[in-house]
């Protein structure tokens, strides 16, 4: 019995022994803490993709050498594990995670609609229904607005569409080109920040760490000041008539017949082409009206409304990802079907869409996934912990200052990017990271910051996309645009950051908003009162 013992023992004691490093590195790994977790350091990638974007102006290898620096740090200068770190529980992580999965196919699909429209000549129909209706100058504006806003689901859809549809008709009333750009740029951005269903609040909710994002995109929508006084500042500017600055020069020299203005107009000798087509105003409308529909009702199925919950809580309490993915599938397969019924589009012209839809949104797509992954490194720092004890720690007024903090900071990151993605992208998560456990209520208004900021960074930089892509479409030259619009961003932004001070201290929409919008008109009676005194 002694002599079995002793045979069973041998082999017993090597299996331990072999499995003892095993185990050893897999406790290691479960409880592996960086050297700097919770500290200031777990805030330096975030801060060198601000520096480096600032610096470079280029948003993709800023937000790139921000997670290197997060891994390194991670790892301790151990170059295995720090680039282990980096894919595994970065980039592959973030792409493996379902959430963000469903997002990206949301987009995708989502390019792939807007592609459709435009091929199938919804657009040019609108743009011809409204030149039958419009009789004023006034009409001519109001009319870019609506359709502006009409078009909410992605900015680049709506500069590439807007200008082409309503020049004409703002060319038929003397509206100047910088004037019909600015409108273009104001109704991009702004409107898309403010919208359920649009590529922007796809990215957002991906950007909200441990919270239901889409449910705190709805929440933020009434802090948004600077994308709804935007609104205002237009309907203002065309119903008063209170142009100032050098667009005010632009629009009386087009009133006298010169749209352009400047001796620069590189545009000034293009003819309009027309586009035979058997689009009508309905092919704009039905995939519009077939995607918000059928992405209502993916919101509210994950959120079990078909099982018994009431609308509001299956739409709160909605995943946003799978709901927003299956209501743009069913949104684009209704499109496809009807442009077939109607027979403005084969089937192999509405597939030849597909792959077109989707280089759109690549840049769209590596933004975000650069930006999930600077999240990643930052959460594996323990940033959270650090950020909470820091704003624990500070004066309560100082807190309540944060928001309007928050829009100034993504108003100058944005400027200097020309990106409104990757600036919300990095702020986000931090703001979360602040206010999650704290303050839920001052997080939803300092999120609504960061929003707006990085629309009105965006909305001012001569450099960004959007701002590019408006002067392209009204066929304004571009410093023309840039000069013109920066007096409007500015006031509106002005306005929005002493709004952001209110709703810091007050915390309610139903303060802050009315206040907000009630300065800026009393800005815009204010400006035009000193234009008439001066004429």
């Amino acid at each position: 019995m002694n002599q079995r013992k002793k045979h069973l023992i041998l082999p017993l004691a090597m299996l331990f022994a072999a499995a003892m490093p095993m185990l050893a590195l897999a406790a290691e790994e479960a409880e592996y803490t960086p050297a700097v977790h919770a500290t200031f350091w777990a805030l330096v990638p975030p801060i060198v993709a601000i520096a480096l974007a600032l610096i470079t102006k280029e948003v993709y290898s800023s937000l790139f050498l921000g997670i290197l620096v997060g891994s390194v740090l991670y790892s301790g200068l151990n170059f295995e594990l720090a680039i282990t770190h980096m894919f595994q529980e970065g980039f592959i992580g973030v792409l493996s995670d379902s959430y963000n999965v469903g997002i990206l196919i949301f987009l995708v699909i989502l390019g792939v609609i807007v592609c459709l429209m435009n091929k199938a000549g919804g657009s040019a129909a609108f743009g011809r229904f409204a030149a039958e209706r419009i009789h004023s100058r006034v009409g001519a504006q109001l009319a870019t607005i609506l359709l502006g806003i009409l078009i909410f689901i992605d900015d680049y859809f709506n500069c590439l569409t807007v200008g082409s549809v309503m020049r004409p008709v703002t060319d038929k009333f003397n509206v100047s080109r910088a004037k019909l750009a600015y409108l273009i740029d104001a109704t991009a951005a702004p409107v898309c920040i403010i919208a359920p269903i649009s590529s922007w609040a796809a990215a957002v909710t991906g950007f909200v760490p441990g919270e239901n994002g889409f449910s705190v995109f709805i929440r933020a929508i009434p802090y948004n000041f600077y994308a709804l006084l935007t609104i205002v500042m237009m309907v203002g500017l065309t119903v008063m008539k209170a142009d100032f600055g050098s667009m005010k020069k632009h629009e009386d020299n087009a009133v006298k017949g010169d749209l352009f203005t400047t001796p620069g107009r590189p545009y000034g000798e293009a003819t309009e082409e027309t586009t035979e087509t058997k689009g009508t105003v309905a092919d704009l409308l039905v995939p519009i009206l077939s995607l918000i529909v059928c992405c209502v009702i993916g919101m509210i199925y994950t959120g079990g409304f078909f099982s018994g919950t009431d609308f509001v809580t299956s739409f709160s309490n909605s995943d946003a990802s799978l709901g927003l993915t299956l209501g743009s599938f069913f949104g684009l397969v209704i499109t496809v079907i009807f442009y077939q019924i109607r027979h403005v589009m084969n089937f192999s012209d509405c597939m030849a869409c597909i792959p077109e839809g989707f280089k759109a949104m690549v840049p769209a797509i590596l933004i975000l996934t650069f930006a999930w992954t600077l999240k990643a490194m930052t959460d594996s720092l323990g940033a959270a912990v650090y950020v909470a004890d820091v704003v624990n720690g500070s004066a309560e007024s100082l807190v309540k200052l944060l928001p309007a903090i928050i829009f100034l900071v993504g108003c100058f990151l944005a400027f200097a990017t020309g990106t409104s993605w990757g600036t919300f992208g990095i702020l986000i998560p931090i703001v979360v990271n602040v206010f999650a456990e704290s303050n839920p209520q001052l997080m939803i208004i300092s999120i609504s910051a960061c929003m707006a900021g990085a629309v009105c960074g965006d909305h001012c930089s001569p450099i960004s996309d959007t701002t590019i892509m408006a002067s392209a479409g009204a066929q304004c030259e571009h410093v023309n645009h840039v000069s013109t619009q920066l007096p409007y961003a500015v006031v509106v932004a002005a306005v929005s950051f002493v709004t952001y001070i209110i709703a810091g201290f007050s915390q309610s929409a139903w303060v802050s908003l009315p206040i907000g919008i009630a300065l800026m008109l009393l800005v815009l009676f204010f400006i035009k009162t000193l234009s008439n005194q001066e004429q």
